[in-house]
């Protein structure tokens, strides 16, 4: 089946809605643009652009950066105490003359952008406890105003907050209380939606897209435990009364008793003009045995165009068909205007695990340079198919190559030969080579690739940055009776054990490290790249972060995992966390040479997030740390300026 499915394409869905979307949304979009005293969504502006126009913060005086302020939340556990510890994402939002932060025990803090003075909490008294997953996460929040705010007049303007329990809170702006039109008294049970296959509430890790006066929601599950799970699906909510106002389904009904999710779970991205919300379609459970779902599903693992006012669907672009790897599309495309073959085209650029960038025509979804579908591996599992090819983009190259990089010569001799013994009786050919009963090298792995932080770009060069991880895996099917048998009490997100309930086999998926836990692959280990987006040329790639271990650290070419995305300002600077070495780092956008960095409490896994305020360029951290980088954990938001005179 081609990627590129034209469902209910232009001619009569989007040439007549479309048109009526940007008439209705034109002069509703107050959060849609950073205009340098703001940073109004998790991505900076609506196109997910992480960009900022200030320069007053420039590649000449980034190094003399100091710190402006520090809060403390209190709302961190490392899990010791019987509280599932906490993952820490959210990227704060400046915006009404405030600094907006949402924590992991589902608080909401405003914040006086030039001191960091509380000026109120509000707390959601959700329970802290993980239904869904094993720790209590947050990556954000979201915010709304009214056309024309009616003075005296409460909840003009709104800051929304959704928990793992699958309530989504809307609390006033201004004062932090409770807004009692929207939902129930201000509280919406979005998992009264939740009506089919419901074994698990639809956990609201990621605020909402605020277009116009429309929220757009998706959410996250648990998606290696079963077979047969909810459907994705996002909704379209109406930002004042918490109102459904429309349902968008990536699965087919008829395959409903046969498979699930396939959900939006990360953050999403908006044309205003075009009257149209991208979102990042993840893959079909279970993630990595597709024996049950061989009908075509020709929206999962896709980036997906959808009419904001009806959630039909524009266009849509398979990135992994059958996908067998949990390739999920895991981050908002970010949108931008190339020029290309000189004319200026309406671009996004989706990233993905699998570590591949596709350009696309954001109006049409077609590929603005080619995409070639091409042989991958067969599967050699009893009731599995894999897709014969898969999309492979020839423009811009990817961040890791096809092949993994091949065994850590120390980590072997340390281990006495581990690595290389292991790697020989594996299943390894390259890119998309299926999960095996023998075991097969997963590369790049679910945590390989590019993840839910995705890529900045600066519009005025199209130049486009990004962070990713090189990560191998072993993926090994276990059949079910073995699996029942042996493994079932062992089963969690943390041994690497995944029972797949409802299917042949169960599920071994280890990082492929050495029994003194050293990375069986190559260095380097972490990475960030520049791309010129008008030729999809690479104009630099470079490690990124530094591993500390025991209080040493480990060479700087071999880089870290990175979690977090980058942000970019006219300033020629790239601000960004993501390492696992508790640093915040400042890059030049030319080269992605450090010019400055700061020690922090933990790894600061959130995209940053910098703003003006009386005159005075600040950049800020969310600082909480997250299980696959580091055990270490905080509750801490920091932020940095330049020396006052």
């Amino acid at each position: 089946m081609p990627p590129f499915t034209q469902a209910l394409l232009r001619n009569s869905l989007v040439c007549g809605s479309a048109l009526f979307s940007a008439v209705a949304l034109v002069g509703m979009s107050q959060t849609a643009l950073a205009d340098g005293t703001t940073w109004p969504t998790f991505n900076g502006n609506l196109m997910a652009q992480k960009y900022s126009p200030n320069d007053q913060i420039n590649r000449d005086n980034v190094g003399t950066l100091e710190m402006a302020w520090k809060v403390n939340t209190g709302d961190v556990s490392d899990g010791k105490d019987g509280t599932p510890a906490t993952v820490w994402s959210a990227t704060p939002l400046v915006v009404n003359d405030t600094v907006y932060l949402s924590t992991p025990f589902y608080r909401i803090f405003a914040l006086r952008p030039d001191t960091g003075g509380i000026k109120w909490v509000h707390d959601t008294t959700a329970d802290r406890e993980a239904p869904v997953q094993n720790e209590l996460k947050n990556r954000g929040m979201a915010y709304w105003q009214a056309e024309s705010p009616e003075e005296g007049v409460s909840c003009q303007k709104m800051v929304y907050i959704g928990t793992m329990e699958a309530t989504l809170h809307a609390v006033d702006a201004d004062t932090g209380v409770i807004c009692p039109d929207f939902g129930d008294n201000g509280i919406l049970s979005v998992n009264a939606w939740n009506t089919t296959n419901a074994i698990w509430p639809l956990a609201l890790f990621q605020a909402p897209l605020v277009v116009g006066d429309t929220l757009v929601l998706g959410w996250s599950g648990n998606d290696w435990q079963d077979t047969v799970t909810p459907p994705g699906s996002v909704f379209g909510i109406d930002a004042r009364t918490g109102d459904l106002k429309w349902t968008f389904r990536s699965i087919p009904e008829e395959m409903f008793t046969k498979t699930g999710t396939a959900n939006t779970w990360a953050s999403m991205s908006a044309d205003i003009e075009r009257g149209l919300v991208y979102v990042p379609v993840a893959s079909p459970s279970p993630n990595f045995y597709g024996g049950n779902r061989l009908d075509p599903i020709p929206l999962a693992t896709s980036v997906t165009a959808l009419d904001v006012n009806t959630g039909d669907v524009a266009w849509s672009y398979q990135l992994v068909h059958h996908d067998l790897w949990d390739y999920d599309t895991n981050a908002a495309p970010t949108l931008v205007d190339l020029q290309h073959n000189g004319e200026t085209v309406p671009a996004l650029v989706q990233t993905g695990k699998q570590g591949f960038l596709y350009v696309l025509n954001r109006e049409t979804g077609e590929p603005i340079f080619p995409i070639l579908e091409r042989p991958v591996p067969a599967s050699d599992v009893p009731g599995e198919q894999a897709s014969p090819t898969q999309p492979i983009p020839t423009l811009p190259a990817p961040v890791v190559g096809d092949t993994w990089p091949g065994v850590f010569e120390l980590a072997d001799i340390a281990s006495f030969g581990y690595c290389s013994r292991t790697a020989e009786g594996l299943r390894d050919e390259g890119r998309f080579t299926p999960p095996s009963l023998q075991g097969t090298l997963q590369w790049p792995s679910t945590v390989g690739g590019i993840e839910w932080g995705g890529g900045a770009v600066d519009p005025t060069t199209r130049t486009y940055v990004v962070n990713n991880s090189v990560t191998a895996q072993i993926a090994k099917l276990i059949p079910r009776a073995d699996y029942d048998e042996e493994l079932e009490n062992k089963a969690s997100a943390h041994t690497g054990y995944v029972p797949m309930r409802g299917v042949p086999y169960g599920l071994d998926l280890q990082l492929f490290m050495n029994p003194l836990g050293m990375p069986c692959w190559k260095p380097p280990y972490g990475q960030i790249s520049a791309y010129n987006l008008d030729t999809g040329e690479r104009l630099w790639q470079v490690p990124f972060g530094q591993i500390k271990r025991d209080g040493f650290y480990m060479p700087e070419d071999w880089g870290t995992i990175t979690l977090g995305g980058p942000v970019i300002t006219a300033g020629g600077v790239i601000f960004i966390g993501a390492s696992m070495d508790n640093r915040v780092r400042a890059l030049n956008v030319a080269d992605g040479s450090v010019l400055w960095k700061a020690d922090v409490s933990a790894p600061a896994v959130a995209t940053p997030a910098t703003y003006m305020y009386d005159g005075t360029q600040y950049v800020v951290f969310t600082v909480g740390g997250n299980s696959i980088l580091s055990p270490t954990v905080s509750d801490e938001i920091v932020a940095y300026r330049l020396p006052q005179n």
